[in-house]
């Protein structure tokens, strides 16, 4: 029998081949896929209500503010993608700097860069991860999906003792579950968002380990330091676009001699100014500034909005997340530190721009702009 009408003179036997064929392969893909994501274990637990917050109703969590995922639509972001030459990602080995944690912080207050929002805060005696990223792949699955653009600085079991994992929300960039797994068996407790702590159970963190914060929650820990949980703007979601059954937060971490803001992923929202009257002043706010675009304004600062939300927590020192690991946006991969680092300049505002693994002391380091070695700024690799 001939398909013409559908298929053009087409055979049956074929067609039927032809299909069969397909069939295996996409079996094959959808085994290999589920399989590569550790039999779906890394898509995390199905949220639940959460009707004693303030911040959820009808279903999710919401921002203080009216917030969409994308401001004009996908299909500028869409062909941008498609059609842009950008260098997204660099074309030579970025310079790393492998940390050692021999002697505290002389100033009391020392950070160190190991990549996108994953950085090591050394606080009046207390020392804290955030957002611990160590996989190759922001991502389900251990073969697709965005790769890192570097090996982690160092590997887990040379961090020093932790007092604290913060976690600003479940997307795979900040919430990796191996790292989770692997940091667990340390004993250190996670300090995450309501809904969050589910992902943790179900990967086999003990729940004693795991500590969920509503806004403005705060946990003391046994140096006087206090770990508040802040308002950020944003979204979650590990199994879809977003379906918002947990919280996201940014975090202050309030010293008994220094404060550092952690912003996480967020957009602009005036609750900055609240948490700068309720919990500063604060030394360093750490902004997310890159794997940003125009259309994601309502959920992610980039340069301007750091700028902006700077001055809203009135800082002395703005200290860059969010960039120079992964690819997540549309821009070459240095325009948001160097178009953070001259309009910074223009207004006066101090930043402090560690190389990937590098210490500082904040409040006493210099802006380095290391990126402007590396393409897109010039055509060779440096030697």
């Amino acid at each position: 029998m001939e398909f013409d009408c559908y298929f053009g003179s087409v055979n049956r036997k074929r067609l039927r081949t032809f299909l069969t064929g397909t069939a295996v392969v996409l079996i094959a893909l959808l085994t290999a896929t589920i399989a590569s994501t550790s039999g779906c274990a890394s898509f995390g637990a199905v949220s639940v209500p959460h009707q004693k917050s303030a911040h959820y109703g009808n279903g999710k969590f919401v921002n203080e503010e009216q917030t969409g995922v994308m401001r004009d639509g996908a299909g500028g972001a869409l062909h941008e993608w498609l059609s842009s030459t950008t260098m997204r990602a660099p074309s030579c080995p970025l310079p790393l700097v492998t940390p050692t944690f021999t002697s505290p912080p002389a100033s009391g207050l020392r950070i160190t860069w190991l990549g996108h929002s994953t950085t090591l805060i050394e606080l009046d005696g207390a020392v804290i991860l955030t957002d611990p990223m160590w996989s190759e792949r922001a991502s389900p699955s251990t073969w697709v999906g965005p790769k890192r653009f570097h090996p982690p600085v160092l590997p887990l079991d040379q961090l020093p003792k932790l007092d604290a994992v913060i976690i600003s929300h479940d997307h795979y960039d900040h919430l990796d579950m191996n790292t989770v797994k692997a940091l667990a068996q340390t004993g250190v407790p996670f300090h995450v968002g309501l809904g969050v702590g589910r992902h943790l159970e179900g990967w086999g963190v003990p729940t004693a380990q795991i500590i969920e914060h509503d806004w403005e929650s705060v946990t003391k820990l046994p140096n006087g330091m206090e770990i508040v949980s802040t308002p950020a703007r944003h979204f979650s979601g590990r199994r879809g676009f977003g379906n918002n059954g947990t919280l996201w937060t940014s975090w202050s971490l309030v010293g008994p001699v220094h404060r550092v803001f952690f912003s996480g992923d967020t957009g602009l929202t005036r609750a900055f100014s609240s948490v700068a009257e309720k919990w500063g002043p604060f030394d360093v706010a750490m902004l997310e500034i890159g794997q940003w675009h125009p259309s994601w304004g309502d959920i992610h600062l980039g340069p301007d909005g750091a700028l902006k939300a700077f001055a809203l927590l009135r800082a002395k020192k703005l200290f860059p997340i969010h960039w120079s690991t992964f690819e997540l946006g549309l821009h070459a991969w240095s325009e948001p530190a160097e178009t953070l680092t001259l309009e910074a300049e223009k207004r006066g505002v101090a930043i402090v721009t560690p190389r990937l693994g590098e210490s500082v002391e904040p409040l006493e380091a210099q802006t380095r702009a290391w990126w402007r070695a590396y393409p897109p700024m010039t055509t060779e690799c440096p030697k």
